[in-house]
C-alpha cells in the first residue's frame, strides 16, 4: 500500500498567511462531523476539516469530552473493529518496492498448537459457510464471536460480504443481523453543532491550562481523523461539557488584584514529590584525608582545601579535583624537566621517550577532565506509582497514566545469535513489570530467517504460561533460561503454596519449548524438503500431460522455504534464490501477539497447567519485522534496521519511548523501565533525550581475564559523564524520546546557554536567561535553529518521508512524552490523566502503511540516518547517534539501579574479545575524521562534554606512542642506555610523585565508584593488550578509508558459546589466530630477549651499570607484566598451544637476535655473541 499523498494545503501555511487571517473575527469552531468512541467522546471525523480550519482562530481542531451519565452510556467497539484487528494479528504482511503489499491470512504459525487469544494462528472455530475454512471471530478471551442469535459461525470477509452484498442478512437463519455497524456511529451531518466557548472569553490562565493552547504550530495538533491527543481536555471535579482543563466551581482563575494567576487547589493541595534526585558522593570517599594521612604530597595540600571549603562551603569534590590538579602540574614540572634535561649519549631514545610522555600527558588529562564533576542518582518508583497509577480527581479509576514504550530488539543471523537466546529476551520484554497496554516489542530480523520467525512463534506461544506465571509470583529474573538456571534457593520469599507445583509445572513446559526451538532448524529443513519433492512430483505430472508421448525430462525448480501453513517464506530461502536471499527480499511484518484489551482480563483455574484465578493474562503487543532489501541499496547495517523499526512503531503503536536492547541482552530487573521512567517524567524531564542503563554481563570468566565487565567504563566514566550533559549512548540498555530521534532540539532551547564549564568546577551554576515573551507551547517541537513559531510543512517529507501517518504520529508522541503538569515548575507538561484513554484498534491499512515505511526506497532523498533517527556512516552508529543529540542540547541520564537493569553476554574468547575492540576502535576512528568530531560541536555543548566525546575519537592514537613506547625498554637494554642520562634524585622524587597520585586518584576512583581493585587492574592490563594490537589496526583502516575510500567491514560477534557443553568457559580457551595477536607476541619476545641481554652484558662488562639495568628491566617487567592475560590466552588449556604460536614466536625472536647482533656487533670475545659476523 503506497503512502498517502502530503496535501499541498498544508504546506502552504506560513507566517505570513496567519499574519493575514489573524485580522479576520475569530469563528468559534465546532464539529460539524464527529464519531462517538467507545468511551463516549465525540471527535471530528473529516481529515478536510482539519485543513479547513486552519488558522481560523486560536483554537483549531477542538475536542469535546462528554462524560459518561445515565443517558449516555459507551457502548463497546464494534464487532468489525474486532474482527479487522483479529484479521491483522493472522495476517503476515509482505511488500516493498515496485510491489503489492499483500496481507496472507495464515491459519497456522508453528508446528505446535497456539493456544493464547491474543497470538497469532490461535486455536478458533471455522466458517460454517461452504467452501470457507478461514477462523471465526473472537474475543479477548479467544470465544467466538457470534453476530447473529442463531450462533451461525461466520469468519470476517464471510460477514463483511454477507451485510454488504447479502443485504445483512444471516447465512445460517436467514434473519436480517440486528448490529451491521461496519463503522462507528457518526453524529447526523444534519445534527446542530456543539457550541463552544468563544476564544476571546477565556483568561490568559485558561489558556495556558488547556491543551487547545495559542500556538501556530500545525506540528502541534494531529492531522489524523482520530482523538486529538493534543488537543484532549481533561476534567476535574465540578466541571461538566466543553472538557477545559481547569474550570473552577467560581468560575475565576484570578485573585482580583491585576487579574493575578493563581495556581488551582487542585495542583498545589498535595505535596509535590520529585521521583528523582542526586545523591552526593561522600566526602569520606573522595577526600583523601583517610587514603593518603601517610603520604607528604597530599598533607601540603590540606591548608588549601580548607580554604576552599571556607570559600564555597563544601569539599565533597575539592579533594578529586585537587589531586587531578597537583598531577597536572607535577606533569608539567616533569615534562619540562626532561625536555631541557635530553641524554645526549643516547639522543634518539630520549627524543622517542618525551614525544611519547607528551602524548600519554596528553591522553590522561583528556580522560580525566570529564571526571571533575560525578554524580549518583536514584529513583522513587513508590511516587512514580501514586503520580501515575493511583486514583486521583482527573483519574477516577486508577488505570495507568503512563506512557507508552516500544521496545527494539534487533538480530541478523540465527547462526551466531542463537534464536534460544533471543526468544528468551522477548520474553523477559513480555513479562516485564509495566502497564501491559502500555508496551510493545518489536522484533528486527535483518536477516529475513523463516528460523527466527518461528522462533519468535514459539516464544509468544510459551508466553502464555511464562508471563502469568511471573506476575502471580513475583519472579525475577524474567528470562526463564536465567531464573531456572539460578543458583541461589529459588523458594525463598515465596509464600504461596502452589508455587513449588506451578515451578515444577512451568519448568517442564520450558524444557519442552527448549527441545522445540533446538529443532526447529531441522523441522524446517525436513518440512522444505517433503514440499520440494511434492511439487517437483505436480510439475512431472504436469509436463506428462503436456508433452503425452514425449520423454520427460528432469524438471528443475527453486528449492524454496516453506512455512508451516504450507506456504512459500517470502523471506531468506536455505537455498538463496532470487528475491529470496539474505541481501534481497521482501519487508515482513507479522503482528505476533496483537494489541491486548485496555481492561485487565483475569484468568481462570481451567486456563492452563497452573490455577492463574485473578492473575492478568494479557501479554503485550509483539511485532516481527524484516525490513526489504534490494541490491543496489546501502541497507546500513544495524543503524538502517533500527531506524525502519522506528518507522514502523509509529505506525503502529506510537510509543513515546523507545528501548533499544541487542538479542543478547535481557531485562533482569523487570521494573528496569519504571526506573528509566521516573527520569523522562520528572520536572525537567522534557529535556531528557535518552536514559542509559550500565551493560552487565554474565557467562564470564571468574577472573575476567580480558576485562570483558568493563566496569572502569561503567562504573567510571558513564558516572563522571552523568554529572555534564550526560553518558553516550553504548548500543543497548538504552531507553530514547522518539521525538530526540526525529531530530528536534529540546524544549526551551534557547533558554539554556551551556558555559564553558557549567557545574563543573566548585559546583558555580551559571545563571541562564529566559524568553519570557515567547510561549513555551511553541518551542516543543523546533528542528535546526530556526526560530520561527511555526515550521513549514512543505520540508517534512524530505525529512521524514511521504508517509503522512508517519508525520501525523508525531505531535502525538512528543505530548504523550511529557511530564505531568502537576506543579508550577514544570515546564511544558501535560494534564494528569490524558493517557488513560483507549488506544485505537489496528486495522490492516496501518499495517500496509507500516510496510511501505520498512521498503528499502523510503529512504531516499530523506534525512533519515543523516538528521534523523540512528545516523549512518560509522560501524560505532550508537557514539555518533548520542553525539548528535548532545549537540543540539539534549541531556542524557545514567541509570545505576540497585537490581541489574539488564544483563547480556560477551565474547570471553580472545579472538572475538580483540575483533569487538576492533570494531570500537574503527568505529572512533571514523568520528575523529568525520563531522562528527568534537571539534566541530555547537556551541551549545559544554566544553568538558566536547572533551569527553574528542577523547572518544583520539583515544585509539594512543595505541602508535603506546607501542613504541613498549619497545623502549627493550631498546635500552639492548643498547646499554637509558631514557635519561642519569637516574638522579630529582627524576626518581617526580616519578614517584606522579605513581603515587596516580594510584591516589584510582584508589578514589575504586572507593566512590564501588568497583573492586583486581577489576581495575583487568582494566589497564586489556588497555595495554588492546592498544597494542586491536587500537593500531582500527587507526590504519581510518586511515586506509579516509585516504583510499576502502570501507570498512566487520562480521557480527558471536554469542554462541564453545563446542565443550561440559565447561561453562570452554571459549576462553580455545585459541584462534588472528593478525592482531603479532604485534602483542612481537613485544613480548623482545622484552624477553632484551631482560637476558641486559643481565648478561651488566654481568659481563668490566664496569657495570646497575642503575641503567635497572631501569630497563622495571619498565620490561611493567610491559610485561600488563600483557599476561595476552600470553596466557595463549597457551590455551592442557597444552592445546597452536603451533602457530611457537613458530611466530621462534621466527621473531631469531629475527630480532640477529638483527640486533647485526646493527651493533660485539667488539671482543669477552662479549656474548664471540665474534659473530653477518656474511
Amino acid at each position: 500500500m503506497a503512502s498517502k499523498s502530503f496535501k499541498g494545503s498544508r504546506s502552504s501555511l506560513s507566517i505570513s498567511s496567519d499574519a493575514a487571517e489573524s485580522h479576520k473575527p475569530p469563528i468559534p469552531p465546532t464539529v460539524t462531523f464527529g464519531r462517538r468512541t467507545s468511551s463516549g467522546r465525540y471527535v471530528s471525523y473529516s481529515r478536510d476539516d482539519l485543513d479547513s480550519e486552519l488558522g481560523s482562530s486560536d483554537f483549531m481542531n477542538y475536542t469535546v469530552h462528554i462524560p459518561p451519565t445515565p443517558d449516555n452510556q459507551p457502548m463497546d467497539p464494534s464487532i468489525s473493529q474486532k474482527v479487522e484487528e483479529q484479521y491483522v494479528s493472522n495476517s503476515l504482511f509482505t511488500g516493498g518496492f515496485n510491489s503489492v503489499t499483500r496481507a496472507h491470512l495464515m491459519d497456522k504459525v508453528i508446528e505446535s498448537e497456539a493456544n493464547h487469544p491474543q497470538m497469532a494462528g490461535a486455536k478458533g472455530s471455522s466458517c460454517a459457510i461452504p467452501g470457507c475454512d478461514a477462523k471465526v471471530m473472537s474475543d479477548e478471551r479467544g470465544a467466538d464471536i457470534l453476530p447473529c442469535e442463531c450462533d451461525f459461525k461466520i469468519c470476517r470477509d464471510c460477514y463483511i460480504d454477507a451485510v454488504k452484498t447479502g443485504g445483512g442478512m444471516c447465512p445460517g437463519c436467514k434473519e436480517p443481523y440486528k448490529n451491521t455497524d461496519l463503522d462507528e456511529t457518526a453524529v447526523d451531518n444534519n445534527a446542530r453543532p456543539l457550541p463552544l466557548p468563544p476564544p476571546g472569553t477565556m483568561s490568559k490562565m485558561e489558556r495556558r491550562l488547556s491543551l487547545m493552547k495559542s500556538t501556530k504550530s500545525v506540528l502541534m495538533r494531529s492531522q489524523t481523523g482520530d482523538f486529538d491527543h493534543n488537543r484532549w481536555l481533561f476534567e476535574t471535579r465540578g466541571t461538566y461539557g466543553y472538557g477545559n482543563a481547569i474550570w473552577p466551581k467560581d468560575g475565576n482563575l484570578g485573585n482580583g488584584n491585576n487579574d493575578e494567576v493563581v495556581e488551582p487547589q487542585e495542583l498545589i493541595s498535595k505535596p509535590w514529590r520529585p521521583l528523582t534526585r542526586k545523591l552526593k558522593i561522600p566526602a569520606a570517599v573522595l577526600s583523601p584525608y583517610r587514603y593518603s594521612s601517610h603520604c607528604w604530597i597530599v598533607h601540603n595540600v590540606i591548608f588549601l582545601l580548607y580554604v576552599f571549603r571556607l570559600y564555597y562551603g563544601n569539599y565533597t569534590f575539592e579533594g578529586l579535583r585537587l589531586l587531578i590538579f597537583l598531577r597536572v602540574v607535577v606533569l608539567a614540572l616533569f615534562l619540562a624537566w626532561r625536555i631541557n634535561h635530553p641524554n645526549n649519549d643516547a639522543i634518539w631514545l630520549w627524543g622517542m621517550s618525551v614525544v611519547c610522555e607528551i602524548w600519554f600527558a596528553f591522553s590522561w588529562l583528556l580522560d580525566q577532565l570529564p571526571k571533575l564533576c560525578p554524580i549518583n542518582r536514584a529513583t522513587d518508583l513508590n511516587v512514580l506509582k501514586d503520580k501515575f497509577e493511583t486514583p486521583s480527581p482527573s483519574n477516577p479509576t486508577g488505570k495507568s497514566d503512563l506512557p507508552g514504550i516500544d521496545v527494539f530488539v534487533s538480530t541478523a543471523d540465527p547462526e551466531k545469535e542463537p534464536p534460544l537466546v533471543t526468544a528468551n529476551t522477548i520474553l523477559s520484554i513480555l513479562a516485564a513489570d509495566y502497564p501491559v497496554e502500555k508496551l510493545a516489542c518489536y522484533v528486527s530480523d535483518d536477516g529475513g530467517a523463516l528460523l527466527t520467525f518461528e522462533a519468535m512463534a514459539e516464544a509468544a506461544s510459551f508466553a502464555n504460561i511464562w508471563v502469568p506465571f511471573c506476575r502471580k509470583h513475583g519472579i525475577e529474573p524474567r528470562n526463564p533460561e536465567s531464573y531456572f538456571n539460578l543458583k541461589r534457593d529459588p523458594y525463598k520469599n515465596k509464600v504461596k503454596p502452589d508455587f513449588v507445583k506451578d515451578r515444577r509445572r512451568v519448568k517442564r513446559e520450558y524444557d519442552e519449548f527448549k527441545v522445540r526451538i533446538n529443532s526447529l532448524p531441522d523441522s524446517i529443513r525436513r518440512r522444505s524438503d517433503a514440499y520440494h519433492a511434492r511439487e517437483e512430483i505436480k510439475a512431472m505430472k504436469l509436463q506428462r500431460q503436456n508433452r503425452e508421448d514425449e520423454p520427460v525430462e528432469s524438471v528443475k525448480i527453486p528449492k524454496a522455504t516453506w512455512m508451516a501453513d504450507g506456504t512459500h517464506w517470502p523471506g531468506t530461502w536455505l537455498n538463496a534464490a532470487s528475491e529470496h536471499s539474505r541481501g534481497d527480499h521482501a519487508g515482513i511484518i507479522q503482528v505476533m501477539l496483537k494489541p491486548p484489551s485496555d481492561e485487565p482480563l483475569h484468568g481462570t483455574a481451567d486456563d492452563g497447567p497452573i490455577d492463574l484465578t485473578d492473575v492478568d493474562i494479557r501479554l503485550p503487543l509483539l511485532v516481527y519485522v524484516s525490513r526489504e532489501k534490494r541490491p543496489g541499496y546501502d541497507h546500513n547495517k544495524k543503524a538502517g534496521a533500527m531506524n525502519a523499526l522506528v518507522r514502523a512503531s509509529a505506525i503502529m503503536s506510537n510509543g513515546p519511548f523507545i528501548l533499544n536492547l541487542d538479542c543478547d541482552h535481557y531485562i533482569y530487573n523487570s521494573q528496569a523501565m519504571r526506573e528509566g521512567m521516573c527520569f523522562m517524567m520528572d520536572r525537567g524531564g522534557d529535556r531528557i533525550c535518552y536514559v542509559q542503563f550500565p551493560q552487565r554481563f554474565e557467562g564470564i570468566d571468574p577472573s575476567d581475564r580480558y576485562a570483558n565487565h568493563n566496569t572502569v567504563f561503567f562504573d567510571v566514566n558513564m558516572r563522571a559523564l552523568d554529572g555534564l550533559m550526560g553518558p553516550v549512548y553504548v548500543g543497548t540498555g538504552c531507553l530514547f524520546r522518539r521525538v530526540a530521534l526525529y531530530g528536534f532540539d529540546p524544549p526551551r532551547s534557547k533558554e539554556h546557554h551551556p558555559g564553558c564549564c557549567s557545574c563543573c568546577f566548585f559546583g558555580r551554576n551559571n545563571k541562564h536567561s529566559s524568553m519570557a515573551h515567547t510561549p513555551e507551547e511553541n518551542h516543543a517541537l523546533r528542528m535546526g535553529d530556526s526560530d520561527d513559531e511555526e515550521m513549514n510543512l512543505s520540508l517534512l517529507p524530505k525529512r521524514f518521508g511521504n508517509s503522512t501517518f508517519l508525520i501525523d504520529s508525531i505531535p502525538i508522541a512528543e505530548f504523550q512524552g511529557r511530564p505531568l503538569a502537576d506543579h508550577p515548575a514544570v515546564k511544558n507538561g501535560r494534564p494528569p490523566g490524558a493517557l488513560t484513554i483507549p488506544r485505537e484498534l489496528l486495522d490492516a491499512s496501518t499495517v500496509a502503511e507500516a510496510i511501505s515505511v520498512i521498503s528499502c526506497w523510503y529512504e531516499d532523498k530523506t534525512e533519515w540516518g543523516h538528521r534523523v533517527g540512528w545516523i549512518y556512516g560509522s560501524v560505532t552508529e550508537d557514539v555518533v547517534t548520542g553525539y548528535r543529540m548532545h549537540n543540539r542540547g539534549w541531556k542524557s541520564v545514567y541509570c545505576v539501579t540497585k537490581r541489574d537493569a539488564f544483563r547480556g553476554t560477551a565474547p570471553i574468547n580472545l579472538t572475538d574479545r580483540l575483533h569487538q575492540v576492533l570494531r570500537w576502535a574503527t568505529g572512533s576512528v571514523e568520528i575523529f575524521f568525520s563531522r562528527n568530531n568534537a571539534f566541530l560541536a555547537s556551541p551549545r555543548m559544554k566544553l568538558l562534554q566536547r572533551i569527553a566525546y574528542l577523547n572518544v575519537g583520539i583515544y585509539p592514537f594512543t595505541s602508535i606512542f603506546l607501542i613504541v613506547y613498549c619497545f623502549l625498554p627493550a631498546l635500552s637494554l639492548f643498547s646499554g642506555q637509558f631514557i635519561v642520562q642519569t637516574l638522579n634524585v630529582t627524576f626518581l622524587t617526580y616519578l614517584l610523585t606522579i605513581t603515587v597520585t596516580l594510584c591516589l586518584l584510582a584508589v578514589l576512583e575504586i572507593k566512590w565508584s564501588g568497583i573492586e581493585l583486581e577489576e581495575w587492574w583487568r582494566n589497564e592490563q586489556f588497555w595495554l593488550i588492546g592498544g597494542t594490537s586491536a587500537h593500531l589496526a582500527a587507526v590504519l583502516q581510518g586511515l586506509l578509508k579516509v585516504i583510499a575510500g576502502i570501507e570498512i567491514s566487520f562480521t557480527l560477534t558471536s554469542k554462541s558459546a564453545g563446542d565443550d557443553v561440559d565447561d561453562e568457559f570452554a571459549d576462553l580457551y580455545v585459541v584462534k589466530w588472528t593478525s592482531l595477536m603479532i604485534p602483542p607476541i612481537t613485544i613480548m619476545m623482545i622484552n624477553l630477549i632484551a631482560i637476558a641481554v641486559g643481565f648478561s652484558r651488566t654481568i659481563y662488562s668490566v664496569i657495570p651499570q646497575w642503575s641503567r639495568l635497572l631501569g630497563g628491566v622495571f619498565f620490561s617487567f611493567w610491559v610485561l607484566a600488563h600483557l599476561y592475560p595476552f600470553a596466557k590466552g595463549l597457551m590455551g588449556r592442557r597444552g592445546r598451544t597452536p603451533t602457530i604460536v611457537f613458530v611466530w614466536s621462534g621466527l621473531i625472536a631469531i629475527t630480532i637476535s640477529l638483527l640486533w647482533v647485526a646493527i651493533n656487533p660485539p667488539s671482543g670475545t669477552n662479549q656474548i655473541g664471540g665474534s659473530f659476523q653477518f656474511p
